[in-house]
């Protein structure tokens, strides 16, 4: 168990430099330390979490579409992911977490007012309402969502803040093609298709299958 805690961490350390390894760390366990208190995961154990919430989370970190991207919305942060971990390592895009549990919301923004992230910012609202606000509506390069809806139901959600020529990443388990099969009248009504779907292998997830269902806003 060590071991695998270990080789996570220089993971992190090797590929985005110790500073943004140990934030990522410290934003992790203050998540697990509030979840004592709130309910913000059902993951308790830190290195079952170090994997399927900080590895998950930076899983695009990688992908053109985040890379090229300068305005990003999470919408179902939850306990902040992944908008938190993408922000840490990317502290030159500016990201903004949407949840309807206010009190979620609170945590990320204590936590990251601790931790000097100041490239978040968070809104307490349900989606379908806030694609009706001007400033938010069309005004994004990307949205992420983890673990929210099925995708037939993401989509319809998150799609209105994403610009034309933007993207919508969805992080998804093993049904992942089946989901985006289900969904592509969906999408097509919404002026968008999807592009690719990226198979990523996260450290200590076990035979859990992750997927990226990359859509495209035409």
């Amino acid at each position: 168990m060590i071991e695998m805690t270990e080789q996570i961490l220089e993971t992190l350390k090797n590929q985005y430099g110790a500073a943004a390894a140990d934030r990522l760390v410290a934003y992790l366990d203050g998540v697990l330390e509030w979840n004592e208190h709130i309910n913000l995961t059902a993951i308790r154990d830190r290195e079952e979490a170090l994997s399927k919430h900080i590895l998950d989370s930076l899983s695009c970190a990688a992908l053109p579409e985040f890379r090229q991207a300068e305005r990003v919305i999470d919408i179902g942060t939850g306990g902040g992911f992944p908008g938190v971990p993408l922000a840490i390592v990317a502290p030159d895009k500016a990201f903004v977490l949407v949840d309807g549990t206010r009190k979620k919301l609170r945590v990320i923004d204590d936590l990251t007012s601790q931790l000097g992230i100041t490239n978040v910012q968070t809104v307490h609202a349900r989606a379908e309402e806030l694609a009706k606000d001007p400033e938010y509506a069309a005004q994004f390069d990307l949205c992420v969502s983890r673990a929210v809806a099925d995708l037939k139901v993401l989509a319809g959600w998150c799609l209105p803040f994403v610009k034309r020529g933007g993207f919508l990443i969805a992080y998804k388990g093993a049904k992942a093609e089946q989901e985006a099969d289900a969904a592509r009248t969906t999408l097509r009504k919404c002026g968008a298709e999807v592009s690719r779907i990226e198979t990523v292998q996260i450290a200590g997830a076990g035979a859990d299958e992750h997927n990226l269902v990359v859509i495209r806003k035409k």
